[in-house]
């Protein structure tokens, strides 16, 4: 959380902007000191406010032909970031079985799957020669924890 804030602080102002701010203060203070210098009479003063107030405002003319320059490490973060949030999304989508929804749509089957689903058809076809035995060996073959739950069903009932 506190290295997020910082991220934040350190990139909130673009160097552009900052660059303008501090130049209106020191034309504002340049302005405030020849003010002063006109009160007391002092012609040096006066001069150098002038100077300073001028020199400000070039920064300012010459300010719209800057650009702001995005840190390497920052834009890598962004990146990292996308990344997360890519393999964020990715994770609830799986997790959640759209995946699988999306899959069938589509029509992408698992080559198991589909071999699975052969043997069941033929199972229940009266003119193939494939059993029950058969389809239960299959599954146990493609399922370890169908396996193990097979087992336990099997070894309680003995």
């Amino acid at each position: 959380m506190r290295l997020a804030l910082l991220v934040i602080v350190l990139t909130g102002c673009s160097p552009v902007a900052r660059i303008a701010e501090r130049t209106n203060e020191i034309r504002n203070e340049a302005q405030a000191l020849r003010h002063h210098g006109e009160q007391v009479d002092d012609a040096v003063v006066v001069h150098h406010a002038e100077t300073i107030d001028s020199l400000a405002a070039d920064i300012h003319g010459e300010l719209p032909a800057v650009q702001d320059k995005v840190p390497a490490w920052l834009s890598t973060l962004k990146w990292w970031g996308i990344a997360a949030a890519a393999v964020a999304v990715a994770f609830v989508l799986w997790q959640s079985g759209a995946f699988t929804a999306i899959r069938i749509a589509i029509g992408w089957l698992p080559r198991k799957t589909m071999v699975q689903a052969e043997l069941a058809a033929d199972m229940l076809d009266p003119a193939r020669p494939e059993s029950e035995r058969e389809f239960v060996a299959a599954m146990r073959a493609r399922d370890p924890a169908f396996d193990a739950a097979y087992r336990k069903v099997k070894k309680g009932r003995t």
